[in-house]
């Protein structure tokens, strides 16, 4: 009995801390709604001391949303970036997956080393090769194009990995049998191991929207125009020099939020079961 009582007392801890952790996770989404449907004079006004009143808005407002469409044309931000995203995780999977797919199956001469040099390409800082880059898009006459945002962030050595790793996994006994039926390399690839590789492949495209989703020093160097400017650098002009418009801020924050929830919560579990094969085999 007093070992069932140690237990009861132990889950409800448990949940508590749970709770807790939710709490303070989901507070910054709750105070980013909560701030983007007020003034930005109720805001400052409710600031402190800290109430009720500072958590809840006073006066309901979406003028915040509406000027953010309006005004700072918040749409053709969200379609620029969209775009951006919908062509570069389709080819950018494909381009890494056939990269990798020599290292998980084939044995050739310095095979680890240029490996190891696919590893190295994404922990160098980004601020070091941006110049460079920046020279050589710019004499491909790419600048303030939707090419610059693509075609540079096709090639990714982490999403190279994640491939390799999950695609050492597949049984080689699986590929033989094809080889043996007469299928070539290419049917091989997309009729044997894409379809058994699904959760690396939604991992892999899950990585590759977040980091373009996000981005903001290459798209601030390559998108001149207002016309070209993806979300972060939209958000960005509402600092201001002189003033920071934080209903708006909220608002575009929440917004530029909303999408990769969406797209993650329902693809959380191909995400995870991707990762974690992806790091059995090393």
């Amino acid at each position: 009995m007093g070992r069932k009582k140690k237990k009861t007392l132990c889950s409800i801890w448990l949940y508590l801390a749970l709770l807790l952790l939710a709490v303070c996770t989901l507070f910054p989404l709750f105070w980013a709604i909560s701030s983007s449907l007020r003034s930005d004079t109720e805001i400052y006004t409710y600031a402190m001391p800290f109430t009720l009143q500072t958590l809840f808005p006073v006066e309901l407002t979406w003028d915040s949303y509406k000027q953010l469409f309006t005004e700072f044309h918040f749409m053709r931000s969200i379609l620029n970036t969209l775009i951006v995203v919908i062509v570069l995780i389709p080819c950018g999977c494909l381009i890494n997956s056939i990269a990798a797919l020599p290292f998980a199956l084939f044995d050739f001469k310095f095979k680890n080393t240029i490996f190891a040099i696919f590893m190295v390409s994404f922990m160098i800082p980004f601020e070091s090769i941006a110049i460079p880059l920046y020279n050589l898009v710019n004499q491909l006459g790419w600048v303030d194009t939707k090419t610059a945002l693509i075609v540079p962030a096709l090639a990714n050595g982490l999403t190279l990995f994640l491939f390799r790793q999950f695609f050492s996994d597949i049984p080689t006994s699986l590929i033989e049998a094809a080889r043996v039926d007469g299928a070539s390399w290419a049917t091989v690839f997309f009729q044997v191991i894409m379809p058994s590789s699904l959760p690396v492949f939604i991992t892999a495209g899950l990585m590759l929207f977040v980091t373009q989703w996000n981005a903001y020093m290459w798209p601030l160097l390559v998108g001149r125009s207002e016309s070209s400017r993806t979300i972060m650098i939209t958000l960005a002009t509402l600092k201001m020099e002189n003033q920071t418009l934080w209903s708006c801020l909220y608002a575009g924050s929440v917004l530029s939020a909303f999408i990769p929830i969406a797209l993650f919560l329902p693809l959380q579990r191909y995400f995870v079961e991707g990762v974690t094969s992806s790091g059995v085999k090393g």
